[in-house]
């Protein structure tokens, strides 16, 4: 599990110390519910039972219905499976949790554009009723598996890596972790050509940047005699970018859509104004941001690129087009023929 320090307003505060209220006030109802269970009983309600005992809660109590239902809908799945934990062994029976000691809750179907970078050190989370919350971006978001995929991988890992060489443990654990990562390229695979169709499908001009994705994703780990450095953090930013599969993507189009794919230089498309055409490096003012020096037009600035793409806008530094050369250089002095 991966833990960021978040920097919170007084506002976004109060909404996540509620959502923390209503967590704990949900769980102590699943463990009181719990205490008062006996043999003969019948069984307790599950998840989807409590689930609808938690709607009716909800339009009983206005300050509960006024919380996130996705956050009280996790404290009951983390309760069964406290319980589920418990009757394998392996955990203690879930207890009451009391305020300012057992705080926290959980949020599910955190999507791509709920995670945003807004510079080296910082980024944004999208928490509802809450709002864009910002954190210390300390380390790199894993976004190719799910969470319990990865984490079992990660352990593959970490026994594969202990494992002695040549047995049937190690093969074991081996094939394991390599039936994860299909199961990755699989879940990548499948996204592709989903995505690859339903866009060649929609569009006649299809237009991406031109990346050199190899030499993007080459080793920063250097030579004996003049050894790299971040090499740990550029060998994260390799496997984010090879998880995404862009060259499986454009390849793909390209197959889909034969001749209508073009490539487009990526140089400068995320300086470039995409409502005045003007481009300069203070234009790009963090990671997630784009305001003009010229007009003064905002917007995010992936999607400021984005049209830039679309458009087949790729400038040099000077502001010209790629296709036909600058056309705003400076005057140049008539060479005339001597004598």
């Amino acid at each position: 599990m991966s833990r960021y320090r978040l920097m919170l307003s007084p506002t976004q505060r109060a909404a996540l110390l509620g959502h923390c209220a209503h967590a704990r006030y949900v769980w102590n109802l699943c463990v009181e519910q719990e205490s008062h269970w006996r043999p003969g009983r019948g069984r307790m309600p599950g998840f989807a039972e409590r689930c609808r005992q938690l709607s009716q809660a909800r339009a009983e109590n206005p300050w509960l219905a006024a919380g996130s239902v996705i956050v009280q809908q996790q404290a009951i799945r983390d309760h069964d499976q406290a319980m589920a934990n418990f009757f394998a062994g392996s955990h203690g029976r879930p207890s009451w949790r009391k305020a300012d000691r057992d705080e926290g809750f959980r949020i599910v179907h955190v999507k791509s554009e709920h995670v945003r970078r807004l510079n080296r050190n910082a980024g944004e989370i999208w928490v509802p009723k809450a709002g864009w919350v910002r954190f210390r971006w300390s380390r790199q978001i894993p976004q190719d598996l799910p969470a319990p995929q990865e984490r079992r991988l990660r352990r593959l890992e970490r026994k594969l890596s202990k494992a002695k060489r040549g047995s049937e443990r190690r093969t074991r654990v081996r094939h394991a972790a390599a039936k994860l990562k299909a199961r990755s390229a699989d879940i990548r695979k499948d996204w592709c050509e989903k995505v690859s169709t339903d866009i060649a499908k929609r569009f006649d001009v299809i237009r991406v940047e031109d990346l050199r994705i190899g030499n993007m994703t080459r080793s920063a780990r250097g030579t004996v005699v003049e050894p790299g450095r971040n090499v740990r953090q550029k060998t994260g930013l390799n496997r984010g970018i090879l998880a995404q599969g862009w060259g499986l993507m454009v390849r793909r189009l390209e197959d889909k859509a034969s001749g209508r794919v073009e490539k487009v230089c990526p140089a400068y498309t995320s300086q470039r104004c995409s409502a005045c055409g003007h481009a300069a490096v203070g234009s790009r003012e963090s990671q997630a941001l784009f305001r003009c020096v010229a007009c003064g037009y905002t917007l995010n600035a992936d999607v400021n690129a984005a049209r830039n793409i679309a458009a087949g806008h790729a400038v040099t530094a000077r502001g010209g087009r790629r296709a036909t050369g600058p056309v705003n250089r400076e005057p140049q002095p008539a060479l005339l023929p001597s004598g």
